[in-house]
């Protein structure tokens, strides 16, 4: 009981850490959504590196599984393309929440990646996530849902492959805090081309502003790295849902941003079937 305290500790500690790069990210301005995300990689590879040469891991962990290390690399980066793009164009809010359906997402890659079956609950919470989707998303009268909120969506669709390659790249012996680094690294790489392409002059406060956003961004990733080494995912994902809490409170606090009444009421139906499927999972697990 002890170390699942600790474990709920730590992923709300990523929650908050995550809740403020997002804050950190929309305060940087009007700067292009790759330049944002160097400097985001750009921190976390400083401090990734630092741990892992502190710890004499070396790349070789990596033999045999290079194939899943570079796809949850890759999905992991275009999920923080999209995230930050719906950051800069959406509520912190909204875009958190979209970004937070990476574990529905997750239960459904699970069945094609690691030959995992869905129980009949977890489709019925995958299905009314879904739906409270559609109250954040926010169609037309013509049906057409704006493109920042689709955008989002993929943020949490390209998040929920990333961690499901991770589970199994983990699984086979691959250091947690080696994957974090390599993923930087790649997501670094990726941004440079259209950072240095479209490179947008910044002032003092907006570099400030980005290196916070760097930094917040590391806290989260070791906060959360830390979370599973001391309780499975089962028992803390439910407690992942106070970033949409967080980014809300530093949403309104420091950039006067309210969510509409049909986004709280996407937030109570996807925390809900969140929430359910939860405890569920619990009485499977007792």
């Amino acid at each position: 009981m002890k170390e699942r305290n600790k474990g709920i500790l730590c992923i709300i500690c990523a929650a908050f850490f995550f809740a403020l790069m997002n804050l950190f990210v929309k305060m940087s301005g009007d700067i292009p959504t790759f330049q944002k995300a160097f400097f985001r990689n750009a921190v976390a590879i400083i401090f990734s590196l630092a741990l892992l040469l502190k710890n004499h891991v070396s790349l070789s962990r990596c033999k045999g599984n290079w194939h899943l290390v570079f796809f949850r690399s890759l999905f992991g980066t275009l999920g923080i393309f999209f995230n930050f793009y719906a950051i800069d164009h959406l509520n912190i809010s909204d875009a958190s929440m979209l970004n937070k359906l990476s574990p529905f997402f997750a239960i459904l890659f699970s069945y094609f990646i690691l030959k995992e079956k869905a129980k009949p609950y977890q489709l019925a919470c995958v299905c009314a996530a879904f739906a409270g989707t559609l109250f954040i998303l926010k169609p037309g009268g013509n049906g057409i849902v704006s493109f920042p909120a689709l955008i989002g969506l993929l943020s949490g669709m390209s998040a929920g492959m990333a961690y499901t390659i991770l589970r199994k790249t983990t699984g086979r012996g691959v250091p947690g805090n080696l994957v974090v680094f390599i993923f930087s690294v790649f997501s670094c790489l990726c941004s440079l081309p259209f950072f240095a392409i479209d490179y947008t002059p910044m002032d003092f406060k907006q570099l400030v502003f980005l290196i916070l956003a760097g930094l917040a961004a590391t806290g989260g990733q070791f906060s959360i790295t830390s979370a599973y080494t001391y309780a499975p995912a089962s028992e803390l994902s439910v407690y992942d849902y106070s970033q949409v809490i967080f980014a809300g409170i530093l949403g309104f606090l420091f950039i006067n941003e309210i969510p509409g009444i049909a986004s709280y009421a996407g937030y109570i139906i996807i925390i809900g079937a969140s929430v359910i499927m939860f405890i569920l999972r619990g009485r499977d697990n007792t």
